[in-house]
């Protein structure tokens, strides 16, 4: 961090918190919602509920861990809210932007592995938690967690190709 800590709690300020940690949190978002509108609002959703339990969590605590359960649990609320309405668009948009499509290629290859699997992959290889912490928001060991990313990335390498 920057160095400056809260007299009070020990912690650093939010502000701090949202700067280091929040980049990793929308590569969360995107590689679980595919849309950078959607991922956009997650983020902004994962912060403002932080925001308000930030001031009792302890200063030990593995702050991007609790973040990216925020975010898994605000991705999955975005996902289920979208797939109760249709979205109509005045217009068809234009064509993506090679980040883009990258983008949307990782997520459409994300999206056709199980739960579990992609979300191992997402949190493990792409945020860089721990296992340990990994299991500890999607559930299960640190063993099962490893297994499950392990597999994800067999599957990805078999049917997309993306990784070699």
């Amino acid at each position: 961090m920057h160095g400056r800590l809260s007299a009070v709690t020990g912690k650093p300020p939010f502000d701090q918190v949202v700067s280091v940690h929040g980049p990793a949190i929308l590569r969360v978002c995107r590689a679980m919602l595919g849309s950078p509108t959607d991922a956009e609002d997650a983020w902004a959703e994962t912060f403002l509920a932080a925001l308000e339990t930030y001031p009792p969590l302890p200063a030990d605590a593995n702050v991007e861990a609790w973040l990216v359960t925020i975010a898994h649990r605000k991705a999955i609320d975005l996902m289920r809210r979208s797939a109760r309405r249709a979205t109509p668009v005045a217009e068809l948009p234009s064509t993506p932007t090679e980040d883009q499509r990258r983008d949307l290629d990782l997520h459409r290859a994300l999206t056709a592995l199980p739960d579990k699997q992609r979300y191992c992959v997402v949190y493990h290889y792409l945020i860089g938690l721990p296992y340990e912490e990994v299991a500890g928001i999607v559930g299960g060991s640190a063993a099962a967690a490893r297994r499950a990313a392990a597999d994800g990335i067999a599957n990805l390498r078999k049917s997309e190709g993306l990784i070699r």
